[in-house]
């Protein structure tokens, strides 16, 4: 499980990733915002593609929904981040980050 240090370090790992904050959260953009961490650093929300969404929403049914309403349509996903250990957060910040104008690693 990633604590809320780790979720950061990995985001800001993403080459040309900045953090501001973003209403309560902490907002991490390339481009666009591509990751929020939760103020008590339970969760986290990532924009991924639809179909990623899909997809990994299927495997990792314990620790990824969609965000309710039309962000969630979006591909905008809640992470529990108490479920999920750190190389599967690291892998789906990147995606994210990808999607947000990132070139691939």
């Amino acid at each position: 499980m990633p604590d809320p240090a780790t979720f950061r370090t990995l985001a800001l790992s993403c080459e040309g990733t900045t953090e501001a904050l973003h209403f309560d959260r902490r907002a991490f953009r390339r481009r666009v915002i591509f990751a929020t961490l939760a103020p008590d650093g339970a969760s986290a929300n990532l924009r991924l593609a639809p179909d990623q969404q899909a997809h990994w929403c299927s495997l990792l049914p314990h620790a990824l929904r969609p965000v309710p309403n039309n962000w969630g349509a979006r591909g905008w996903t809640t992470l529990d981040l108490t479920t999920l250990d750190a190389a599967e957060a690291a892998l789906l910040l990147r995606l994210a980050w990808q999607g947000a104008g990132g070139k691939s690693p």
